[in-house]
C-alpha cells in the first residue's frame, strides 16, 4: 500500500523532461585592457546578479538639480510605465499558466432536448422513439495529472519569461536614469559653450567700437572696420546656433521626466561638476548587474524549459474527469434527491491520450525549441561581450578625455594671453587687425573646446556606469527601484 502511494504522489507530481540548465561558458578577458595597471583589481569570471546593488548612482556626481530630475523621471517617464506594465502582463500569465496545477471546476445549469437513437436504448432499429427535454443542474471538475512534466514545464517558461520581463523593466530604467543625466549634462555643457561666446560677443562688439572710432579719426582703413563687424557676426551666429541647441535639448529632458516641453524650463548655470574618479580596483563583478545580461539568461531558461514541454508532446496525457448533481424531466424536480446523477470517467474525450501518428509535428516542435535555446546562447553570449566592449569604450573615453582636459586646461591661459598681446600690438600700430581676429578666435576655440571636454567627461562617465549595469558605491538594492505598486507580492 505504502509502494503504491508513494508511485501515486510522483504521477501527480510529474517529473521534468527539460534538459538540466546550466550557463553557457563564455570567454572573458583577464583583465580590463583600458584600466591603467594602479586601477585594476581581483578579477573574477561575472555571473549574473541582477539583484545587486545599482542604487542613485547620480549622487556620485553631488548635484541637487540632477537629483531632483532624476526623481522626476522615475515617478512620471511614460516608457518606464510601459515597461512597469509589461511586468505585470508577464506576472499575470504565470498566474495563469500556474492554474493548470489546480484542478478545474465548474458549474452547469439549464435545460437540454435530446433524442435518443435505438441503438443506445438496445431496442430494435425500426421502434419510435420520441424526443424529450433533461433539465441539468450539476458541478463538473478535470484535472490534468502532470506525468511528464508538461505543465511544470510551462510554469517554469513562463517565471522565466517573468524574470526576463524585470530585468528588462531594470534596463529601461537604468537607460532612463543615463538619458536624463547626459542630456542635463549635454545642457549645462551648452551653457557653459554659451557663456563663453557670449563674453566674445560683448568683447568684439568692444572691438568694433574701438575699431570704429579710429576709422572715423582715419587712422586706419575701411578692411580692418570690416573684419570686425565680421568677426563679430561669426561669434553672435554660434550664440544663436547654440541657443537653439539648447533648447532642443531642454525640449528632450522634458519628454524624459514625462513633461510636455511648454511646461518644462531649465534655468541657465554654469557647468555643475568635476566627473568623479573611478575607483581603483573596479571589478568585473560589476558588469553583472547588467540587466540586459539578467535578461539573457532568463531568456535561455525559458528555452531550455521549453524543450521539457516540447518532449512531454510525445507522451500520454492523463485527465481525470468527473460530473455530479441533478437531473430530471421536469423543473420542479431538478432538485429532488431522486434526481440525483454523477459520472466519473471521460466527458469529453477519451482519460488517456497519446499521439501516434503526427505528420513529424511534435519532432518539428521539438527541433524548434532546440534551434531557441541554441539562438538564446548565442545572444547571451553577444550581450557579454557587448558589455566587454562598452566598459571598455567608456574606460578609454575618459582616461583619454583626462588627458585632453589637462592640455586644453593649461592652453586657455595661454590663449588669453596672446589676445591681450595682439589686442594691444594692435591699439600700439605694431601690427595688423588680423592678429587679432586671429587671437580671439584661438581663444573662443580653446574655451569652447574646455567647455565640451567637461560636457564629455561627465556624460562618459554616465555611459561607464549605464555599462557597469549601475553606480559602484550604490546602498540602494535594484528591488527597490521598482514602484511600490509593482513589487511582487
Amino acid at each position: 500500500m505504502k509502494r503504491f502511494a508513494s508511485l501515486a504522489a510522483a504521477l501527480l507530481a510529474g517529473c521534468s523532461l527539460a534538459p538540466t540548465f546550466e550557463m553557457p561558458v563564455v570567454d572573458v578577458p583577464a583583465q580590463y585592457k583600458e584600466l591603467a595597471p594602479s586601477e585594476r583589481g581581483n578579477w573574477k569570471t561575472a555571473e549574473p546578479a541582477e539583484g545587486a546593488p545599482r542604487g542613485e548612482w547620480w549622487h556620485v556626481f553631488g548635484d541637487p538639480m540632477l537629483d531632483g530630475l532624476e526623481q522626476q523621471a522615475i515617478a512620471a517617464n511614460q516608457t518606464l510605465a510601459g515597461a512597469a506594465a509589461r511586468v505585470k502582463q508577464a506576472r499575470a500569465i504565470v498566474g495563469v499558466v500556474e492554474a493548470d496545477r489546480i484542478p478545474q471546476i465548474g458549474a452547469a445549469f439549464g435545460p437540454y432536448r435530446y433524442q435518443p437513437s435505438t441503438a443506445s436504448q438496445n431496442l430494435p432499429p425500426n421502434t419510435q422513439l420520441s424526443p424529450f427535454t433533461v433539465w441539468r443542474g450539476v458541478l463538473t471538475a478535470s484535472y490534468e495529472v502532470d506525468l511528464f512534466g508538461r505543465i511544470g514545464d510551462r510554469i517554469a517558461a513562463t517565471r522565466s519569461d517573468a524574470a526576463a520581463s524585470e530585468a528588462t523593466y531594470q534596463s529601461v530604467l537604468l537607460a532612463l536614469q543615463a538619458d536624463v543625466a547626459q542630456t542635463y549634462f549635454a545642457i549645462r555643457q551648452t551653457d557653459e559653450e554659451l557663456r563663453v561666446v557670449r563674453e566674445q560677443v560683448e568683447l568684439r562688439a568692444e572691438s568694433v567700437r574701438i575699431v570704429q572710432r579710429r576709422f572715423d579719426l582715419g587712422d586706419i582703413s575701411e578692411l580692418d572696420l570690416a573684419q570686425a563687424k565680421t568677426n563679430l557676426a561669426l561669434a553672435q551666429n554660434d550664440a544663436i546656433a547654440l541657443e537653439r541647441a539648447r533648447g532642443q535639448l531642454e525640449h528632450g529632458l522634458a519628454v524624459l521626466l514625462g513633461k510636455p516641453p511648454a511646461d518644462f524650463a531649465l534655468a541657465v548655470a554654469p557647468f555643475p561638476i568635476v566627473p568623479p574618479a573611478i575607483p581603483a580596483g573596479l571589478p568585473s563583478t560589476l558588469l553583472e548587474r547588467r540587466p540586459d545580461v539578467a535578461t539573457a539568461v532568463q531568456i535561455m531558461a525559458a528555452a531550455n524549459s521549453r524543450i521539457g514541454v516540447a518532449r512531454a508532446a510525445f507522451f500520454p496525457v492523463l485527465n481525470l474527469t468527473a460530473l455530479g448533481g441533478y437531473e430530471s424531466a421536469e423543473l420542479g424536480d431538478l432538485f429532488k434527491w431522486s434526481s440525483r446523477t454523477w459520472l466519473l470517467g471521460p466527458l469529453f474525450g477519451a482519460i488517456l491520450t497519446m499521439p501516434i501518428i503526427d505528420g513529424g509535428r511534435n519532432r518539428s516542435n521539438l527541433d524548434r525549441a532546440y534551434a531557441a535555446l541554441e539562438e538564446s546562447v548565442a545572444g547571451y553570449r553577444q550581450t557579454v561581450l557587448v558589455a566587454f566592449a562598452d566598459v571598455e569604450d567608456n574606460l578609454i573615453a575618459l582616461r583619454t578625455l583626462a588627458g585632453q582636459a589637462q592640455v586644453t586646461g593649461d592652453s586657455v591661459g595661454s590663449a588669453k594671453r596672446a589676445f591681450d598681446i595682439a589686442n594691444t600690438r594692435y591699439n600700439r600700430g605694431a601690427s595688423s587687425f588680423l592678429e587679432v581676429i586671429e587671437a580671439q578666435r584661438s581663444l573662443l576655440v580653446v574655451q569652447q573646446l574646455n567647455a565640451r571636454i567637461q560636457g564629455a567627461r561627465a556624460i562618459s562617465t554616465v555611459a561607464l556606469i549605464r555599462s557597469l549595469g549601475g553606480g559602484w558605491d550604490a546602498p540602494v538594492a535594484a528591488a527597490q527601484a521598482m514602484p511600490a505598486s509593482e513589487a511582487k507580492p
